[in-house]
């Protein structure tokens, strides 16, 4: 396959994955529209740098991998489903809390460190990311690829990762996103909640035995 070819179906691939609503886009939106543009953007970092590890883990046979060990899957599985439970059980608890923020309110250097790696970990808590790229890559990557596509596929995967998550924060952290927010904060964190801790417990639901 050409590499060229090989680099945009990649990257064709993993677009149509990151657009697809999930935990990521949850998170990205409500740290842009309850904190600030700066935190979402922080966090969008975060979800580019995730991205970057997985397509590194995959070019090593991660798909290989998860594939030959069921446990190592299932594993991935149930402590990303109990990292998004957490993430849910935080977050319906803190819907009833009043929110003040700014128009794009600053974020100290902490709180933009803090929402950077709230976004990298729940990247890589996602086990479905880590087989959509193990899967790609496997089908779509050389069996010998060039220096140049290898040395190419991790910033062109941080710049589709953080620049669709970028979009997405800027989006959320407009005015008229935010007002709406914190007219119904209470509601819109639960909802979040529950689709949150809803993903949660389906993936340890599928880790578990089936008898």
């Amino acid at each position: 396959m050409d590499p060229v070819v090989a680099l945009l179906g990649i990257l064709g691939g993993l677009a149509v994955g990151v657009v697809s609503p999930g935990p990521s886009f949850l998170m990205i939106a409500r740290s842009s529209v309850s904190v600030s543009r700066q935190a979402g953007l922080a966090a969008s970092v975060g979800m580019g740098l995730g991205g970057v590890l997985f397509a590194g883990l995959a070019l090593f046979g991660l798909h290989s991998l998860l594939t030959q060990f069921a446990w190592l899957y299932a594993g991935l599985k149930i402590v990303g489903g109990l990292y998004l439970l957490w993430m849910a059980y935080r977050l319906w608890r803190g819907a009833s809390v009043p929110l003040t923020v700014t128009a794009d309110g600053p974020t100290a250097p902490t709180g933009l460190w803090r929402a950077f790696t709230l976004g990298f970990v729940t990247q890589i808590s996602n086990p479905k990311t880590a087989v959509v790229y193990g899967s790609i890559f496997a089908a779509l990557l050389p069996a010998e690829p060039s220096t140049w596509l290898l040395l190419a596929l991790p910033p062109s995967v941080f710049v589709v990762e953080a620049g669709w998550y970028a979009i997405v924060a800027v989006a959320f952290s407009a005015e008229q996103p935010r007002a709406a927010y914190l007219r119904s904060k209470c509601w819109v964190d639960r909802v979040a909640a529950a689709a949150m801790g809803g993903l949660g417990l389906r993936l340890v639901a599928d880790a578990a035995p089936q008898g």
